[in-house]
């Protein structure tokens, strides 16, 4: 019984592995990480420009070099090479391109931390602002109360 459900688990995690290596698989993961170059500003394998003259191109050359079987990194640096860095949908990782990935986290932190800065910094002026003491008696207190009753009776 142990040994049926082994082998039941080891064929279906092969299948798993099995499905994820098809040729499909490898272009439509391709072709979104690629931009089409007509300058619509859309994933290449979904450009809906009418009359693109660039998408049908460049994916028979998807087709092609993945026909001719290089790797999924010699393809994206055959593509990079031929229209340039823009053509990726995401920048690589590496050189230049990491400011790319670092820029948006690092703006994110400063304005947090600005913020802090700015919220200690109101909270302490209106701090040195309050009295030390509670609030003061005002001079003739009593005798203002006792005008104010009179003047605002019926």
């Amino acid at each position: 019984m142990f040994k049926r459900a082994i082998c039941a688990t080891m064929v279906c995690l092969l299948a798993v592995v099995m499905l994820g290596a098809s040729p499909g698989s490898r272009f439509q993961k391709l072709g979104h990480e690629m931009m089409c170059a007509c300058g619509c500003g859309q994933i290449l394998l979904e450009c809906n420009h009418v009359g693109c003259p660039d998408s049908d191109r460049m994916i028979g050359e998807l087709r092609q070099q993945l026909s001719s079987g290089g790797s999924d990194e010699a393809v994206m640096n055959w593509f990079v090479a031929k229209y340039g860095p823009p053509i990726l949908a995401a920048p690589m990782r590496g050189g230049f391109d990491n400011v790319a990935w670092i820029t948006p986290f690092a703006v994110f932190l400063l304005a947090t931390l600005g913020t802090g800065v700015l919220v200690w910094a109101w909270r302490s002026r209106t701090a040195a602002r309050l009295p030390a003491s509670g609030p003061a008696e005002i001079a003739g207190g009593d005798a203002m109360r006792e005008r104010i009753r009179r003047e605002t009776e019926y």
